[in-house]
């Protein structure tokens, strides 16, 4: 389908491309197949890690309460995306209208903050339980822990209004093509008509301080127990200390590290358009899949109530 005319009319709807390399029947049939398996252990894994953590009473504690939110995070995160990729990679041509187009940008922006910023809840959760664990009881309490998960969504929410406002200012009467897999805010944004080099820079300032802000202060969090499990006489103690910081310092590894591959791929020169779409693509899906993985796995009390929940549904042998 080619480019809709520049007349000067508004654009009524987008067409989402994919992987502009990819699009023979064949390529997009393995697409398909390999997303929607990815897509549906994503569900699978983060569903059961809500499970296991809303149905045993011992694991409603603050912590819990953190990763219960991540998990959500990650199920709206993935379901926002990954249905639109599923229909790109199954039809010759996928149209999403105007207005659909824009409200999964904007859920797209305000999912990514929230998780970013319910990653530093979780960082400085773990602060307070190593660095203080006297005050822990009395600082981080479920309710309070629940006041920040929600001060966590809201700040999500309201995070990408600046640079979604001004993009909105714009007339869109040009070319409709987005070269994505789904509708995303630079791919958008640079299909309007008019100039928008000021808001690239002002999405760019916002969307720096989302990550860095947070990135900085986990990073500081985790200096802090880092010198504080040094100080722990005890090997058996540091070693505690260690194991229930890992899974969390993994998590953040991941989402992180796939955000700045993905910031960084955008601004090097002669990246194919491919790569950049599957470098965009993995930072979704990547940190999805892999957090049940990593909590599950890494998790002692985790492990333990899945297994005691298994028996209780006769799953496992010899239970009663």
């Amino acid at each position: 389908m080619a480019d809709t005319n520049y007349t000067g009319s508004m654009v009524s709807e987008f067409v989402i491309v994919g992987f502009p390399g990819l699009q023979d029947r064949e390529s997009k049939a393995i697409l398909f197949a390999v997303f929607l398996t990815v897509y549906l252990l994503i569900l699978v894994g983060n569903l059961l890690l809500i499970c296991i953590l809303a149905a045993d009473r011992s694991l409603h504690t603050p912590m819990y309460l953190t990763i219960c939110s991540l998990a959500i995070i990650d199920i709206s995160l993935s379901t926002n995306t990954v249905p639109t990729m599923l229909a790109v990679f199954r039809s010759t041509t996928h149209t999403v209208s105007f207005t659909a187009c824009l409200t999964q940008t904007y859920f797209f922006q305000t999912l990514v903050p929230t998780e970013s910023y319910n990653l530093l809840l979780m960082a400085y959760d773990r602060y307070v339980a190593i660095c203080h664990p006297l005050h822990y009881p009395a600082r981080m309490t479920v309710r309070f822990t629940l006041q920040l998960i929600v001060v966590c969504w809201l700040g999500g929410f309201l995070s990408p209004i600046l640079p979604f406002s001004l993009a909105l200012t714009k007339r869109f009467c040009g070319p409709n093509r987005v070269l994505q897999c789904y509708c995303d805010y630079s791919g958008v944004l640079h299909l309007a008509c008019e100039d928008v080099l000021s808001i690239s820079y002002v999405s760019l300032f916002c969307g720096l301080s989302i990550l860095l802000i947070p990135l900085f202060f986990i990073v500081l969090s985790y200096v802090k127990i880092l010198l504080s499990v040094l100080r722990i006489s005890s090997s058996a103690g540091r070693a505690k200390a260690v194991s229930t910081c890992s899974s969390h310092l993994l998590v953040i590894s991941v989402f992180f590290l796939m955000t700045a591959g993905v910031f960084i791929s955008y601004r090097i020169p002669g990246t194919s358009v491919d790569m950049r779409v599957m470098g965009s693509v993995i930072q979704i899906i990547f940190p999805a899949l892999m957090n049940p993985i990593i909590y599950c796995l890494r998790t002692k009390e985790i492990r333990e109530s899945l297994v005691k929940t298994l028996k209780k549904s006769k799953i496992f042998p010899g239970s009663r």
